[in-house]
């Protein structure tokens, strides 16, 4: 089969939202119809003993979160669909922001009845800077919830989207009835049994017959007829090179946990969604169906298996194939490894695979070689950009809590820091280690996993520090940086990469700082290099 035809039939997308609007049912519901699994679980519900498939690790099923992004691939009709399910707490943002470097297209899942949350505007914001295509889906409507057009309304407001509804709700919470599904032209009826896999659908080219009004009763009939007339009124017609632009975002209404409105996302995602995109690299453009293979790293998870102590590297392929056994350059390393057992996912089960295409996220052993954000390629010296490292809220020194253990704690340390949970400075004063987080969560996390996988312990002491700023002199060898290097050195600390970074105390010493010693460039963000 050819290349072209190969990467065409790929679609890779993020589900993205606020906490608890649903987003793990949303992908778990997506593997059922995609007949990847025979009975989904939700994340919280203690009805349902099996947890949730991409929530693999202890911590998260205790919790009821998702912490680490997880990678599902499963076929449906003639297309290979990756999903990349992210973290949708605010605490582990840093893990999806980067998860969107690897992503060609997005879903938004929206709570009816809480509407746009803050944690979902950061997200969507990032996939605006980046033009992304992405679909709403507005899930739970078997719940009291907002009016449609209101949601539809605050979407367009909070999130600057235009929008355009694909399917359209008949009544909500007690009285919901089903959803008028505006792209293919059909009536979705709601049974409210969830043990029905798939509701049936009924064709209806026709609104205005009198049928409709025998199968949901005239009230219902005669405001789906209202709200109808307005939908075409008031929003655009779908577009899709405006929707690939990400100019223009398809709405659809459901409820995830019911498979209600799912297999309708589904059907519409891979007629619409993009296949492949084209990525930027240092030197130039790299489109998908180049025959050569490249490819980052975007994401590093010790321990995926706690018996064996792992670490898989997850490469998004950028272009051409990807082949077991053979020979690929790491750019930043400048040497040539070779993989014989690259990994395709399927949640906790992995499977070896000898092709991958681009497109597809595979993920490698990895014995300490990578880092986030590497390139791998067939030989071109390239790398691809825009692969942050933000700068952390929090910070704590950390301390050794077993003497007997500081190997491990080391080893524990710096293997969960390659993963990218959190950012590890050194004091350039004492050489005690201080860790930053975006989120607070992420202490405990860290302190779980070194124990758990590590079998090291570690205790915590509060460390008052505002921000950490990347250092950039305009030249390392002038007096104003030589001066800024003495009067901050209780200050100063190197990062993993050796990189120097100015910890602040406040707002105002970040001020004071750019303004006594203008040559001195601070940085909130610094790329990965």
């Amino acid at each position: 089969m050819s290349l072209q035809k190969e990467i065409s039939k790929r679609r890779t997308f993020g589900i993205i939202s606020h906490p608890d609007a649903g987003k793990t049912t949303l992908t778990e519901k997506l593997l059922l119809f995609g007949g990847a699994i025979q009975e989904a679980g939700a994340v919280k519900s203690n009805k349902i003993k099996k947890g949730a498939t991409s929530d693999f690790m202890e911590i998260e099923r205790q919790r009821g979160i998702s912490v680490a992004t997880s990678v599902l691939a499963f076929n449906y009709r003639d297309k290979k669909i990756n999903i990349l399910d992210t973290p949708g707490h605010k605490d582990f943002a840093e893990d999806t922001f980067r998860t969107l470097t690897a992503v060609d297209s997005v879903i938004v899942v929206i709570d009816v009845a809480k509407g746009v949350e803050e944690q979902t505007e950061k997200l969507v914001e990032v996939c605006r800077m980046r033009n992304i295509p992405m679909i709403v889906f507005i899930n739970k409507l078997d719940r009291e919830g907002k009016d449609a057009f209101d949601l539809l309304d605050e979407v367009e407001q909070k999130l600057g989207l235009r929008v355009t509804p694909l399917s359209f709700p008949i009544g909500m919470g007690y009285d919901f009835k089903g959803i008028y599904n505006i792209w293919e032209k059909n009536i979705n009826l709601f049974s409210g049994d969830s043990r029905k896999n798939i509701e049936e659908t009924i064709a209806f080219d026709d609104v205005e017959s009198p049928e409709l009004d025998e199968l949901i009763g005239e009230a219902h009939a005669e405001s789906l007829r209202e709200n109808l007339e307005l939908t075409y009124e008031v929003y655009p017609d779908f577009d899709r090179d405006a929707y690939l632009k990400g100019e223009l975002q398809p709405v659809f209404f459901g409820s995830a946990l019911n498979n209600f409105g799912v297999r309708e996302l589904l059907d519409c995602f891979i007629e619409l969604a993009p296949a492949p995109r084209p990525k930027q690299s240092n030197t130039r453009l790299v489109d998908p169906n180049e025959e050569a293979f490249s490819g980052f790293v975007f994401k590093i998870h010790a321990n995926m298996d706690p018996k064996h102590r792992d670490r898989l590297a997850f490469i998004k392929i950028v272009s051409g194939t990807f082949e077991r056994n053979k020979p690929y350059l790491h750019v930043r390393n400048k040497k040539k490894l070779k993989f014989s057992s690259p990994n395709a996912f399927f949640a906790e089960k992995k499977e070896i695979v000898d092709i991958s295409y681009a497109g597809d996220i595979v993920g490698l052993h990895d014995t300490g070689n990578f880092k986030i954000g590497d390139t791998l390629t067939e030989g071109e010296e390239m790398l691809f950009k825009g692969i942050p490292s933000f700068s952390p809220e929090h910070f704590r020194y950390i301390n050794n809590a077993d003497p007997m253990k500081s190997k491990q704690l080391e080893k524990g340390i710096d293997q969960l820091m390659d993963e990218g949970v959190a950012q590890l400075f050194t004091l350039e004063l004492n050489g005690r280690k201080i860790i930053g987080t975006v989120g607070a969560l992420q202490y405990e996390v860290i302190q779980y996993r070194l124990e758990h996988e590590y079998g090291a312990k570690c205790t915590y002491e509060n460390f008052p520090v505002f921000k950490a700023c990347w250092i950039e002199p305009e030249d390392p060898k002038n007096e104003e940086y030589q001066e800024f290097l003495r009067v901050k050195q209780k200050f100063l600390a190197k990062d993993k990469k050796g990189q120097l970074v100015f910890l602040a105390d406040s707002p105002f010493s970040i001020d004071m700082a750019k303004q006594k010693y203008p040559s001195v460039k601070l940085h909130y963000v610094s790329e990965y290099k």
